[in-house]
């Protein structure tokens, strides 16, 4: 199973990018890791992948 959790819904760009590094930021504060961070490529949006602190891999979408 794969999670996405939809942090940045309706923006788009730079503002977008913030929004999930702000929450990556706050969730490495508890515990999760920083995996990959793919930004928007003029076809899809940026995405933050991570692990929480058993190594399931979710992405901040």
């Amino acid at each position: 199973m794969h999670l996405d959790v939809r942090v940045g819904t309706g923006l788009v760009g730079d503002e977008r990018l913030a929004t999930l590094e702000a929450e990556c930021a706050r969730l490495m504060a508890l515990g999760a890791k920083h995996v990959l961070t793919q930004r928007a490529d003029g076809v899809n949006e940026s995405c933050i992948t991570m692990q929480d602190i058993e190594g399931n891999e979710f992405c901040l979408a």
